[in-house]
């Protein structure tokens, strides 16, 4: 086979794995036909909780990755009103992860039941001076019930990490950015979708003025959403007029506003900021462009560098091995623990596609890649069994099988041990 059709299928096959990653989870199986519904999200569990006096569910969903048998565990994402955005959250995973975003547990926090009281941050009796007679202002409890008990029963219960992210919406942002400015370090990332800034007469933007200015935020990221819903009864209201505009049918906007424009004028404190005006979107349709936009930004350090690199036969080992130890050394910096710097299974395909066009040393630095951040898979110890198959080395593919077969059990491992040791036999 001549070096330019070797080269097409490479990229075939990497085409094959770079659709795989990105809409892995895209198009669910069609082969259980006894399957009632298309989709099905998040396993229900619950705790009893102490702080709020009362039993609290959410909905786990584990990446399409996890298996039992793998001790891996993943970043984490926390979404209030978890019933409703979970699905969406999902949905931009499936598309995403793997080369926007980390493969993450989605956990989806029910909060239908008290959500009022749970997510403003002071009580208030009247709303725009009209009476307000919900239960109202618990958030510090709340939060409270998020340290000491939801994201300790989830670390304990999921193979998760202590990397987190808080997605919000409305009450929910309210609560994220007020999480961000009390208690930054319970989260890395804060994803606030249309933010209910206005509440209680702008009391958290006028904190934030104080602890935006004071607080260190390095390594912790914001995004922040506003629908075009600026003023319900004047279209004439823009994004360009509105902050001119003194009624209270444009609070809502201005606050958000107002808080984007502080946050910027207080950059040395280090948060990672991102805001987007979406004109097109009312309050309840901007969640799902903010969730999709929001991640890829939280995440934005996540994404691989210098492809047109790996994708490059040309390539030295040493420029390859240069930026897999950037990338590496990346991921540790963010995540706070070492992190395979690519999917177990891109690193065994680039060594399979090196292996077919003879780039030896290059082989294998892969296939010992994918051993170093996945030492429990068998696949990745069958994987560079065949590369030293290839090069005759009957020892060390027989090594690495017995390995293979040790991790997993699986008996076509030992049977390709017999059938070497026939092949080799002098």
């Amino acid at each position: 086979m001549n070096r330019d059709i070797k080269i097409a299928k490479g990229f075939r096959l990497l085409l094959a794995f770079c659709l795989t990653v990105f809409l892995q989870t895209a198009a669910l199986s069609q082969s259980d036909h006894q399957s009632q519904f298309l989709q099905k999200l998040g396993v229900l569990d619950s705790l009893d909780s102490k702080i709020l006096n009362e039993t609290r569910e959410i909905y786990v969903q584990l990446p399409d990755s996890y298996s039992p048998d793998s001790k891996q565990k993943y970043p984490v994402v926390y979404i209030l009103d978890g019933k409703v955005l979970l699905p969406a959250v999902n949905a931009v995973q499936s598309f995403y992860s793997g080369g926007f975003t980390p493969e993450m547990v989605l956990v989806g926090i029910v909060t239908d039941k008290n959500r009022t009281r749970d997510l403003t941050t002071s009580t208030i009796t009247t709303k725009y001076g009209m009476p307000f007679q919900q239960e109202n202002g618990k958030a510090a409890n709340f939060r409270s019930f998020l340290e000491k008990e939801l994201i300790p029963f989830v670390e304990k219960t999921y193979p998760v990490t202590s990397y987190r992210t808080l997605v919000g919406h409305s009450y929910g942002s309210l609560f994220a950015v007020a999480t961000l400015m009390e208690l930054p370090d319970l989260f890395a990332n804060y994803l606030a979708i249309d933010p209910s800034l206005d509440w209680d007469d702008q009391k958290l933007l006028k904190q934030a003025q104080r602890t935006l200015a004071d607080r260190n935020l390095d390594g912790k990221a914001l995004y922040v959403s506003l629908s075009g819903q600026l003023h319900m009864q004047n279209s004439q209201i823009t994004i360009d007029n509105v902050m001119q505009d003194t009624t209270d049918f444009t609070l809502f906007p201005r606050s958000n506003m107002e808080f984007s424009n502080l946050v910027k004028a207080n950059s040395q404190n280090g948060l990672a900021y991102s805001w987007k005006f979406y004109p097109k979107d009312i309050h309840g349709t901007v969640s799902f462009p903010s969730l999709m936009d929001g991640l890829i930004s939280l995440f934005k350090w996540y994404q691989m560098e210098h492809t047109d690199k790996l994708n490059s036969f040309d390539t030295s080992k040493e420029e390859l091995s240069n930026i897999i130890t950037y990338r590496e050394q990346k991921l540790k910096d963010h995540f706070g623990y070492s992190e395979a710097p690519y999917p177990k299974e891109l690193m065994t395909m680039m060594g399979y596609m090196n292996l077919d066009m003879q780039e030896i040393e290059k082989s294998k630095m892969y296939f010992e890649l994918a051993i170093k951040h996945y030492p429990k898979s068998a696949d990745a110890y069958s994987s560079i069994a065949d590369y030293y198959e290839a090069q005759d080395n009957a020892p060390d593919a027989i090594k690495s099988l017995n390995k293979a077969y040790e991790l997993s059990g699986d008996i076509q491992y030992k049977n390709r041990v017999e059938n070497l040791k026939i092949k080799y036999k002098k």
